[in-house]
């Protein structure tokens, strides 16, 4: 294995992990979900009332926003204003569709949930951050609207968790950090349900091609990974 890891890490072996729960006051759920260097402050609002195309059919929507914040890189970013960059887009798209694949829609009602994904941080793993967080943030959303009597009952049917890994030199990485996403080959975001049925895969080979062996063995750490992520989610939101 020719690749040193600039943080040490084994292979298969997450950054620290952390999600500080409510940690706004006015949003359903709010996390500030920790993944090494990288930050993501991750909240839930809900409203009565579903885009239009949904309206009295019953059912509701999820829907989410991502932004990065100026300073989170090394280099400051102009605000994305007017016009969304097409990664911005791509980003948020598939928090939505992620997120989405752990609620029953009609068991939501006639309500919409707006994710918000705002990095404050980046070292890598961003979109991958704002997904774990953000359904420890869900979670908490959904509780609060249980006990306000919004819905009777939680529409939640899967844990969600995500991850990226990676070729570098051939060989597999999990959860790579910006050097790490820089110097890859090959870089995969991954997004499983607690069943480890698989939500999205979202790979490319960015220099070199790669064989089955090698996705699988991608794919081998992005499961051990997820495993790890959602007993760190299920501890988070043990705590009061």
């Amino acid at each position: 294995m020719a690749w040193q890891r600039p943080d040490g890490r084994q292979p298969d072996e997450l950054r620290p992990v952390k999600f500080e729960r409510r940690f706004t006051r006015y949003a359903a759920g709010s996390v500030l979900a920790h993944c090494g260097n990288t930050q993501v402050l991750c909240t839930v609002s809900a409203s009565e009332d579903v885009p239009r195309w949904l309206r009295d059919s019953g059912q509701g929507w999820l829907t989410a926003e991502y932004r990065m914040l100026p300073s989170a890189t090394h280099t400051r970013k102009s605000r994305e204003l007017m016009k969304l960059s097409g990664r911005t887009q791509e980003i948020q798209r598939l928090i939505g569709r992620s997120l989405r694949a752990a609620i029953d829609l009609e068991a939501l009602g006639e309500i919409t949930l707006t994710v918000d994904a705002d990095v404050i941080q980046a070292d890598g793993g961003t979109r991958t951050t704002a997904i774990t967080g953000a359904y420890v943030a869900l979670e908490d959303a959904i509780a609060s609207l249980i006990a306000s009597n919004t819905i009777q009952r939680s529409p939640l049917k899967h844990q969600i968790a995500a991850i990226s890994v990676g070729l570098l030199e051939g060989d597999a990485f999990l959860d790579l950090n910006y050097p790490e996403d820089v110097a890859a080959d090959i870089d995969f975001n991954v997004v499983l349900n607690g069943d480890l049925g698989y939500i999205e895969v979202q790979g490319t080979a960015e220099a070199n091609s790669f064989n089955r062996p090698q996705l699988n063995q991608m794919l081998d750490y992005a499961e051990t990974g997820i495993k790890q992520l959602m007993v760190l989610q299920k501890e988070a939101l043990l705590q009061d």
